[in-house]
């Protein structure tokens, strides 16, 4: 008896030609069964370049319907979101923000082993606008929704982090998730490096443009030990437990 092998997984990245990193949230394991759902919840990079056909994918094809910026209120309003301004798709500029409000730039010149500590400070300066972000993320009727920063690898990881590891998703996936941005953060850069306000962006040498997965579990250990993890955080900062269930029957498929 021939055996046929199950198809392979699709592909979470999405392809646009004005903006990079962008990649869907479903398909990860969650502990005790199930998948986290697909065409849901989507990470990305700024998506201040998309263009026509970009549009037309991501909110008829991908049915988006909420984007959700985590760049500081003056680097949203300078940058903005390009052509998705002229569609019905609503934006929430819900900050993820410095430790240190004095520091200049998007993030400090950390070595890549302390990036953990800094995704710490983001969480403890970010608990209000991270558990709004959480909300209209276990909102159904807000779908799909998509969070991003400028490269979209720390605001946009923290936020990430977070959600998925309160719906029950392993720290290795969310790690393995997170080091995803590798793949694309050199053209990420280039992109960047057009627009005025990124252009302090480090060389891809830098620490900081690094995502390693032990960065990510480093951040998530301490999550664990310092919160509970994502699901204690959350409710630390004010979430419910009927908020979280609705988060996870949102976002997990059993």
């Amino acid at each position: 008896m021939t055996v046929v092998p199950p198809p392979p997984e699709p592909s979470r990245w999405i392809e646009l030609a004005g903006a990079d990193n962008v990649r869907d949230l479903g398909g990860l394991p969650v502990d005790g069964g199930g998948t986290t759902r697909r065409g849901v919840l989507f990470r990305a990079a700024t998506l201040q370049g998309v263009t026509a056909e970009d549009v037309a994918l991501l909110v008829d094809g991908l049915r988006l319907r909420t984007v959700v910026d985590l760049r500081g209120p003056g680097e949203a309003e300078r940058e903005g979101h390009g052509l998705l301004t002229a569609t019905a798709v609503h934006r929430a500029n819900l900050p993820v923000r410095l430790p240190d409000p004095d520091l200049s730039g998007v993030v400090p010149d950390e070595p890549e082993n302390e990036m953990h500590d800094f995704y710490l400070g983001l969480l403890r300066a970010s608990g209000d606008t991270l558990t709004a972000a959480a909300r209209l993320v276990a909102d159904p009727g807000r779908h799909s929704l998509v969070f991003h920063c400028a490269v979209g690898k720390d605001r946009t990881g923290v936020c990430a982090a977070v959600l998925l590891d309160a719906v029950g998703v392993p720290a290795e996936a969310i790690a393995t998730d997170y080091a995803l941005t590798a793949e694309r953060v050199a053209r990420v850069r280039d992109r960047l490096l057009t627009i005025s306000s990124y252009r302090h962006i480090p060389p891809l040498g830098h620490a900081y443009m690094a995502s390693t997965a032990r960065s990510m579990h480093d951040f998530l250990a301490r999550l664990s030990a310092d919160y509970g993890g994502g699901a204690g955080w959350l409710v630390r900062n004010g979430f419910t437990d009927a908020e979280l269930t609705r988060l996870r029957d949102t976002l997990v498929e059993r």
